[in-house]
């Protein structure tokens, strides 16, 4: 594996991430057992991925972008599915997470091999 791969792996959790929170609220405290499943194998999965990233992407670098982008696109996921629209601040403070995450991942030090 190189930091190409680190980089999809990292992309994979991210999506699990965000799948397995979307349907957190479905599984209405884990007493629904199928959304109780999946949200239990996509966040399994997800760390799975996470921690062959980090062999390869510093694990500061990997959890701000994981939990930056996921809090971007569980906001924008929740808009769709449970009708929250977030306000001005939420938007700006949202948008200061991507470049963030942006500045983080284009002004660091890994060490590609």
């Amino acid at each position: 594996m190189n930091l190409t791969y680190a980089y999809i792996f990292l992309a994979f959790a991210i999506i699990l991430e965000v799948l397995g929170t979307s349907f957190l609220k479905d599984t209405d405290g884990f007493t629904r057992l199928y959304p109780s499943l999946f949200v239990l194998l996509a966040f399994c999965i997800c760390i799975y991925l996470m921690s062959h990233t980090m062999k390869f992407i510093p694990v500061g670098i990997t959890y701000a972008t994981w939990s930056g982008l996921g809090i971007v696109a569980i906001t924008i996921i929740s808009v769709f599915k449970y009708k929250q629209i977030p306000n001005i601040p939420t938007i700006i403070g949202l948008s200061l997470i991507i470049v963030g995450v942006t500045i983080v991942n284009l002004m660091n030090d890994i060490d590609v091999k």
